[in-house]
C-alpha cells in the first residue's frame, strides 16, 4: 500500500512522456511483480492509498475483492461554500461524456450506477473564502465518481478541480484518499491502512 502524490499518474498513460507513474516506480522497485502491478487507480490529481500487487496471484485475489464491493475505502475532500446538511447518500448514475473526454456526466438512463455516502465533518476559513470538510464513503468506483457527486449531487465542487470547478492557479484538488481496508490476499487477515490528508 503506497501513499501515491497529487500530480503523479496512476498507471502510465500513451506514449513514453506519461511512463512515470505510481505502478511504473514500483515495479522498477520491485521488477518481479507483475508489469500491471495496479489493483485499482486514483485520478492523477488526487493523493492518497493506492495498493499494489506483488505477485500475481495477490493481484488475482485484490480484483476480486474489488469486484466484489469487499474493500472499503475513505476519502477527505475541501468542498467550495457551506453544507447546511451532515450526512447523506448521492446516488447519480454516470457515464463518460464522449464528445468531451475525460469529463464525466450524471445520465440517468446510460449512465451506470454510482453511490457515494457522505458525512459533514467542519467547516473552515481558507483566506476570505469557507470550505466544507468532507469524508467520501464510495460504495462505486465510477471515474471522477466523488468530483462529479461534489459538484452535482452537493453543488459544491471540491477545491481545486479543474474539471468541475474552479482551480485557481498553482492550487492542487483536496481530494485524498485517507484509508482502505481489505482482507490480505495470502493470509486474508482484515486490514486498514490509513494516511491524513496534507491539506
Amino acid at each position: 500500500v503506497i501513499n501515491k502524490p497529487e500530480g503523479l499518474l496512476s498507471v502510465p498513460g500513451r506514449g513514453i512522456e506519461k511512463l512515470d507513474s505510481a505502478s511504473h516506480r514500483f515495479h522498477t522497485l520491485f521488477p518481479s511483480s507483475p508489469e500491471q502491478c495496479y489493483v485499482h487507480r486514483l485520478d492523477m490529481d488526487t493523493s492518497g492509498l493506492l495498493i499494489m500487487a506483488f505477485n500475481k496471484e495477490a493481484h488475482k485475489k485484490l480484483s476480486l475483492a474489488f469486484e466484489k464491493r469487499e474493500v472499503e475505502k475513505t476519502y477527505v475532500a475541501l468542498l467550495e461554500g457551506v453544507i447546511k446538511e451532515n450526512s447523506g447518500i448521492i446516488n447519480l448514475p454516470m457515464r463518460l461524456d464522449v464528445e468531451n473526454r475525460p469529463y464525466q456526466i450524471v445520465d440517468f438512463e446510460q449512465g451506470k450506477e454510482a453511490i457515494t455516502r457522505w458525512e459533514k465533518l467542519h467547516v473552515t476559513w481558507i483566506g476570505d473564502d469557507k470550505f466544507t470538510r468532507v469524508r467520501f464513503y464510495p460504495e462505486t468506483g465510477r471515474t471522477h465518481q466523488l468530483r462529479v457527486h461534489a459538484a452535482s449531487g452537493l453543488n459544491h465542487p471540491i477545491k481545486g478541480d479543474r474539471l468541475y470547478g474552479n482551480r485557481k492557479e498553482g492550487e492542487r484538488l483536496c481530494l485524498h484518499a485517507e484509508s482502505i481496508s481489505f482482507n490480505h490476499p495470502i493470509t486474508e487477515e482484515r486490514m486498514t491502512f490509513t494516511y491524513p490528508p496534507e491539506f
